[in-house]
Order: C-alpha cells, then structure tokens, then sequence
C-alpha cells in the first residue's frame, strides 16, 4: 500500500513540473462536455404517466448566448496544440522522427476508441436482431455516437504537427493568416453555395488554425502580451463573431457551428486561449495544490474514456431510472433541473467505475520494445488513414451498425499495422 503512495505521488510531482494551467485547461473542457449532455438529454414520465424525450437545456431562451461560453472545443485543440508541439520538440531531442510522432498519436486515439466501436455493434447488432423499433435504435446510435466526430478532426489535426510545427517555426504569422483566410473562403463558398459538404474542408482550416494557437502560446507569445492586449483581443474577436452572427452568415448557437467546423470557432479559440492566459496565474496557483493536482490527473490520465463513454452511459443511466419509480421526473420540471447534479454525479461515478476495464487500451504503449522494429512510414500513413475513415462516417452519416461493424474492422487493421514487428535476424 506504502509503494502505492510512493508512486501516486512520484506521478503527482512529475505533472507539477508540467504547464498545469494546459492540463486544467483540458480536464475542464471534458468536465463541461459531460455536464452539458447531462443536461441536454432529458428522458422521464409527464405527470400524466407518458414517456416523455427531450432537449431541456436547448429549448431555454438563454442556450444560444450561453454557448458563446460553453463552446470549448477551440480550446481543448489549442491546448492539444501545446501538448503535441512540446512533445514533438521532446521527441525530436531524443532523436524520434515523424513516422514516430504519427504513430503515437494515432495508437492513443485509436486504440481508445476501438471498444466503444465494438461495444457498439454489438449493442446495435443485437437489438437490431432482437427487433427493437429502427427508429427508436436510430435515435439513440445517433445521440450516442456524436462525440465520434472529435476523433476525425483532432486525429487529423495531430497527425499535421510534425508539417505544421515546420511551418510555424519558419513563418508564424503568415502561416496562422493562410489558414484564417483559407477558412473564410470554405465558408464563403459553402453560404453562397449552399453545398454544405464543401464545409468539411475546415476540418483542416480551422482545427489547424486553433491547433497553431497552442503553438504560440507554448512559445509564450501570449504570455508576453499586456493584459490589456490580451483583454483587447478577446473584445475584438467577440465583437466579430457578433458581426458575422448578425450578418445572418452563422447561428448564434455555437454549436450548429461546430460540424462543419466555421469561422466563428476561430474567433472563439483566439478569445479562449487570451482568456485562458489573463487567468494563468490564479489558475497556477490552484494547480499547485495537491487536491487540484490529483483531481486532474485522475481525470486526465482517462480523458478519453470520460468523453467516448460518457455519452453511453448518460443513456443507460436514463434508461435505468425509468424502472425506479420516482426517479424519472418529466424533463424540463423544477424536479428535473434539481435532480441533475445527482444524475451528474452517477454518470461520472459509473464512467470512472468502468475505467479502470479501458485504461489499458487508453495508456497504451507507444515505446518499441528491444528486439523488435518500428512499422514503416507507408504502413503508418495508411494507418492513420484507416483510423481517419470510422469517425469520420460518423461526422458525415452519423452512427449505426453498418459504420460500427466498419469502425471495428478499420481500427483493428490500423492497429495491426501499427504494432512493432521482430527485427530480421542478422
């Protein structure tokens, strides 16, 4: 038990020396995105005893407005931003090449995400076989399966550092205006056509953009920065997004805006990471308490079974309250909103329940053990693009069994070729 300790807080001390602003940062974003699914999904009984499904927090007058702060994923990618150019920069140091750094990125998003495509076409496959009502099965594949668009975009963005790292070395300001205009012109081009598919081409405009934005500010450009030019930016990128909203260009909800990713996402990221550096130093000094430094290492160390997961289990917690009498208030009720912080609490308490089953395939190692090879450049290449193709379905078609069957084969061949291979004989 002693050793135990020893070694919780050896891991402890080792994350302080760590930006733990970056990692709060991250660990908040998840945090957010739970509690905003738990709110939004509503699943319970009218008091005249009918089933009632709905989206409580989207139907409040205020959701729109309060989505100009809760949209976080410009943040959460400029912050990936800084982890990937600090552990690119470290890996070059140790004499690691791209090759290594692709594949790395893509064993720790793919190997994550392999169980919960298996867990769903075996859920799907079988409620499918047992007759469950399509629309019904649809409903929920659907709900459920949103979050697997992260894994396109951020798999991709990742898989860039190496490339974009060069360019921000070399040309900093010009490479974050090429992708700003870029961005502007895909979604000039998406408006005026009205083909929305022409959007997907921010995947990389615009999450390359926010991803540069970690870059400078693990080079401390903005850490440079007066407050007052830091307050200035966030104003001046506030102001802009509420110009192209009034335009008639965007919804003001921040999420219609999100998939395809749009311009205001770049505005959002540039106001979050100037608010971010305005607030480091009371954030450093909550990160250098202990109970702080645990809270986001425990959450941290299973980020990506907290936000793949998290959504699965919001259904089947709803679900299982309707069985329990009293406990599936009709949702949008003064009891519903009173009983969501019980519901938050028993969503996180089964997640970190059934993470340590998943930590394996989270912690996965991306180290090549002695007397074995590293894959090649080309087996690398395609598999990221095999891990790329699953969530990206997902994006485009949204979830159901037949892209499930698909993701389970795709990521286990992308893993496949990833593993380490014995070295020839001599």
């Amino acid at each position: 038990m002693t050793s135990l300790r020893d070694d919780a807080s050896a891991r402890l001390e080792a994350v302080s020396r760590r930006d733990l602003v970056i990692d709060l940062a991250r660990v908040a974003c998840i945090l957010l995105v739970v509690v905003i699914h738990v709110l939004m999904i509503g699943v319970g009984y009218a008091p005249d005893g009918e089933l009632v499904v709905s989206r409580p927090l989207e139907a409040q007058p205020w959701f729109a407005a309060a989505t100009w702060v809760g949209q976080i994923m410009p943040l959460f990618f400029a912050a990936g931003g800084f982890t990937a150019l600090t552990a690119w920069r470290s890996l070059r140091r140790k004499g690691g090449d791209r090759t290594d750094f692709v594949r790395g990125r893509v064993l720790r998003l793919t190997s994550p995400a392999l169980p919960l495509f298996v867990f769903f076409a075996v859920v799907l496959g079988g409620a499918t076989i047992a007759g469950v009502d399509p629309a019904l099965l649809d409903t929920v594949a659907t709900g459920t399966g949103s979050p697997l668009w992260f894994l396109a975009a951020f798999l991709l963005a990742q898989c860039a550092v190496p490339w974009m790292v060069a360019l921000h070395d070399r040309a900093p300001g010009a490479t974050l205006a090429v992708l700003a205009v870029g961005a502007v012109v895909v979604d000039a081009a998406r408006i005026t056509t009205g083909i929305d598919e022409i959007g997907l081409l921010n995947l990389a405009f615009v999450w390359l953009f926010v991803q540069q934005l970690g870059f400078w500010y693990a080079d401390g450009w903005f850490r440079a920065r007066h407050p007052l030019t830091l307050i200035g930016l966030v104003v001046a990128a506030y102001v802009l997004l509420g110009l192209v909203v009034a335009a008639g260009w965007y919804s003001p909800d921040m999420l219609t805006n999100l998939n395809p990713p749009t311009v205001p996402l770049l505005l959002l990221g540039v106001a979050q990471i100037s608010l971010l550096t305005l607030l480091h130093r009371p954030l450093a000094a909550l990160m250098r308490t202990r109970p702080a430094q645990a809270v986001v290492y425990l959450v941290g160390s299973r980020a990506m079974t907290v936000y793949l997961w998290h959504l699965p289990v919001i259904i089947i917690v709803e679900g299982a309250s309707l069985l329990i009498p009293g406990a599936a208030p009709e949702p949008g009720s003064a009891i519903w909103w009173a009983t969501r912080p019980i519901a938050l609490a028993v969503v996180l308490g089964v997640v970190f329940a059934i993470a340590p089953l998943l930590l394996r395939f989270e912690q996965v190692p991306t180290t090549i053990p002695a007397g074995r090879r590293r894959p090649g450049a080309a087996a690398v290449t395609a598999a990221a693009l095999l891990a790329f193709v699953p969530p990206f379905l997902v994006l485009e078609f949204f979830l159901d069994l037949r892209i499930a069957v698909i993701g389970v084969v795709l990521l286990s061949l992308s893993l496949w070729l990833l593993r380490s291979r014995p070295l020839a004989p001599a």
